[in-house]
């Protein structure tokens, strides 16, 4: 036979190099005690398990590498996925019906977002409950940027009253605001006689008087409220669903007053159907400067501008996505005739991007929520 070596050194057992054979058929016990060959042995070992280092290292380093080609080639796949958005009609999901200020505003920013990125951005009325139908069901869409909301304060003042089902900044992502309200016109039916705010306040503390909103909650209903805190007088509420009937209601007359944005009023006034008495923003509306403010109208300090319409995403949307479409709805707010709009409808344009619009919702949690304290509105 010949088998490789078997030397015993020191408790060891090692093979020897092929070199070392048997002789004359006959197995050569050697016990090695020459510091020599005992080095011989060592470095024999020693070198094996170098070998055995390296060819694991090796292993490792290849493993290492087929994870980095695979995260980039992931990386590669989002970020050309991403500079393909959109490649499909965008959903854009408002909480009120058709014809009133916030669906003029979405459509206004819909029709130039789609026009600049070549595609559709689909205009979808689910009004109802204040806009928490509107606001649930792009909460369960998917995260791909395909489904916003366009929303006024009412989905933060919703979650202030205990009703929602949803937590605003933990299942929605802010991607942009649009305008910052000026302020609200305060209008009258013709039927009622006060011409200044203060012959308003008189007759309704002798009369019950109405007013209409576009629902509990809502914007229109808490500067409603402040008015009855800060005059003394108890006008009764009448909600509708939405602003358009709200507006129908004053004009008919089946309510006597309404706190309501510029932008559909105005026509009411010019045809002599509604009468205005104040503008309830720090300063006098730019439209009509002849109106004076509530504040100078015997309410000092009275000021409810700063009400914002913003755009949200489903939480977990890819942060290239909300950077993309930001820029797209920062462009169209700059268009002219997107900016005469906001403004027509009693609007500063606005684009903050979503760091800057999700601090501007975190400090209007603690103004709505005193406000809703002080005047003790519920959602009923």
């Amino acid at each position: 036979m010949n088998g490789p070596l078997t030397v015993h050194t020191g408790g060891t057992e090692t093979q020897l190099p092929a070199a070392f054979r048997w002789r004359g058929g006959k197995r050569i016990a050697v016990f090695f005690r020459m510091a020599g060959l005992r080095e011989l042995v060592r470095r024999q070992v020693a070198r094996r398990e170098a070998v055995g280092q390296c060819a694991r290292i090796i292993t490792r380093r290849r493993r290492a590498t087929a994870t980095v080609l695979a995260c980039a080639a992931l990386a590669f796949a989002g970020s050309a996925w991403a500079q393909a958005f959109p490649t499909r009609p965008i959903r854009l999901v408002i909480g009120f019906p058709a014809g009133g200020t916030i669906d003029g505003l979405a459509r206004t920013i819909a029709a130039q977002v789609g026009s600049q990125v070549g595609g559709n951005v689909v205009v979808d009325n689910r009004g109802g409950a204040n806009g928490m139908i509107a606001t649930e069901i792009v909460i369960k869409a998917p995260p791909d940027g395909y489904t916003l909301l366009f929303s006024p304060p009412a989905l933060i003042v919703n979650q202030i009253l205990g009703k929602a089902r949803y937590d605003v900044l933990r299942d929605l992502v802010p991607v942009a605001n649009t305008g910052l309200g000026e302020g609200s016109l305060l209008v009258v039916h013709p039927s009622v006689p006060a011409k200044s705010v203060q012959e308003l306040i008189a007759l309704a503390k002798v009369k019950s008087l109405t007013y209409g909103t576009p629902g509990i909650g809502n914007t229109q209903h808490l500067v409603s409220e402040m008015f009855n805190i800060r005059a003394g007088t108890r006008l009764v509420h009448v909600p509708y669903k939405g602003i358009a009937p709200a507006v129908t209601g004053v004009v008919s007359g089946e309510v006597n007053l309404l706190f309501g944005p510029p932008a559909i009023i105005v026509q009411h006034i010019k045809a002599g159907r509604l009468r205005a008495l104040a503008f309830t923003g720090e300063k006098r509306w730019n439209l009509m400067p002849e109106l004076p403010t509530v504040a100078e109208s015997g309410l000092p300090g009275f000021k409810t501008n700063g009400a914002w319409q913003g755009i949200f995403a489903p939480a977990k949307t890819p942060a290239d996505i909300i950077t993309r479409l930001h820029a797209q709805i920062a462009a169209a707010v700059e268009v002219p005739k997107v900016r005469d709009f906001i403004l027509a409808a009693g609007y500063d344009p606005d684009a903050s991007d979503s760091a800057q619009f999700r601090s501007l919702i975190e400090a209007d949690f603690k103004r709505y929520a005193d406000i809703i304290r002080i005047a003790g509105i519920k959602l009923e």
